[in-house]
């Protein structure tokens, strides 16, 4: 039986909630506003609030879709996964829609590509696939070898609230359609505890697909899928303990809301590196 990453197509249906545009958009955005020293020689690409992006590197990327819309404002985008079949799909898809992609199958732990970056990004909490402090702390240390200097680091996650309150920030389930495409998403399931001493909680997963990009009928994947809970205080401390890094800003959500307000649902952590 395959699961949820063995099937990019499918993920990337799940996640097509997500407005990347304009996502990207603010991402360049929070370049503009704290990258230090902006440009830098050469073209400055991105947008006209771009912040002089010529370069980006998303880690985690699955179907790469940040990477894609990067590439298609005329930024030079690298995705970098671990699954191969992500790789595969995300160079397919460049390839498909007339865009530059570099895909490079690594562990976003222990990459090291010789070339730097004016940002990075990981989205969507991939860090919950980093299951301990040091896998952490390595990542962390991987991200800024990559970054120039004055390069930014952002990286989203989860908000805390979904895991250690009763009235998480996102639904755990949801519905998305695409042409004649409908699916229906559950991640997690009331029966998924958070283990108190690993944090770690195997997340089950079950998305039903039905229309035309499932052949015409309905089919359903079944996953479960090892998630790690990372607090704010945790995430300072592994940014403390790697030493590579600095926090220049937090956000609760791509529009600037503060991390503590209370429509906040987000985790995303603008870092620079020292």
């Amino acid at each position: 039986m395959t699961g949820i990453y063995d099937d990019p197509w499918a993920y990337e249906l799940a996640c097509s909630f997500r407005d990347v545009p304009a996502e990207v958009d603010v991402l360049l955005r929070w370049t503009a506003r704290h990258r230090a020293g902006a440009a830098g020689p050469g073209p400055a690409l991105g947008g006209l609030d771009g912040g002089g992006v010529r370069d980006v590197l998303e880690l985690a990327a699955g179907p790469a879709e940040h990477a894609r819309e990067f590439a298609r404002r005329g930024v030079a985008a690298t995705a970098l996964d671990l699954h191969p079949a992500m790789c595969a799909y995300a160079a397919r898809r460049a390839k498909e829609e007339g865009v530059g992609l570099d895909v490079v199958q690594e562990d976003m732990t222990a990459f090291a590509l010789g070339r730097r970056f004016d940002l990075v990004v990981t989205m969507l909490d991939s860090t919950s696939h980093l299951m301990t402090l040091d896998a952490f702390t390595a990542h962390l240390d991987r991200a800024a070898e990559h970054l120039r200097p004055g390069g930014l680091y952002v990286v989203e996650m989860s908000h805390p609230r979904d895991r250690l309150s009763d009235d998480p920030s996102v639904s755990t389930g949801w519905t998305v359609e695409r042409g004649d495409v409908r699916a229906t998403v559950r991640w997690g399931e009331p029966s998924d505890r958070l283990d108190p001493v690993t944090q770690v909680s195997d997340d089950h997963v079950t998305m039903t697909v039905s229309g035309g990009g499932a052949g015409g009928g309905t089919r359903v994947i079944r996953d479960v899928v090892p998630y790690r809970f990372w607090s704010a205080t945790e995430l300072a401390a592994a940014v403390r303990l790697s030493g590579s890094l600095e926090i220049v800003a937090q956000y609760g959500d791509f529009a600037d809301v503060p991390l503590s307000a209370p429509d906040a649902w987000r985790m995303i952590t603008v870092l620079t590196a020292r």
